[in-house]
């Protein structure tokens, strides 16, 4: 019994981190990407889709908003049989690339939805939840011992490519 309840507690961790991960990076990416994304969107074309996307009723708003991240699941896919046949290398640059680019559509996407997803009952009641569980997980987190050490890593590598830079210029 007592080793089911250590196989459990060991998945749901593991499951728990990768789903840090990957909100983490989602954070990380989305309101720069989202930004990006609506910095090209200035082009006369994708402007003007984009006021047709923000004039969408609700459940029209929720198709437009799924579907982008059902399309890029067969690439997901993809990366996954990539790896699967040795091309690992091949395979991580698909998959970070589905994910960067995905994670861009979708927080623009997202943007421009939010306000039409909002009038869906279910979606009032139930966002607001996930965003809060969402933002404990973040800080968790973000209060953590790994996360703590990368980001004074981090502090180092940027002083010391400033100061790289800054000698390499005078």
């Amino acid at each position: 019994m007592k080793l089911i309840q250590a196989l459990w507690r060991l998945i749901k961790n593991l499951l728990l981190g990768a789903l840090a991960l990957l909100l983490v990076f989602e954070e990380w990416g989305w309101d720069a990407l989202s930004a990006l994304i609506g910095w090209v969107a200035r082009l006369p074309l994708l402007a003007w889709l984009e006021r047709r996307i923000r004039a969408l009723p609700p459940w029209a708003a929720l198709l437009m908003f799924t579907v982008p991240a059902l399309a890029l699941l067969p690439v997901k896919l993809g990366a996954l049989w990539l790896f699967s046949q040795g091309h690992a290398a091949l395979g991580l640059v698909l998959l970070i690339g589905a994910k960067v680019l995905g994670t861009a559509i979708l927080a623009r996407l997202f943007h421009l939805t939010q306000p039409a997803l909002m009038q869906l009952p279910w979606f009032a009641r139930w966002y607001p939840r996930w965003k809060a569980w969402k933002d404990r997980l973040l800080a968790y987190v973000r209060n953590s011992g790994p996360w703590q050490l990368a980001r004074a890593v981090k502090a180092r590598v940027v002083s010391r490519v400033r100061a790289w830079w800054e000698a390499w210029r005078a």
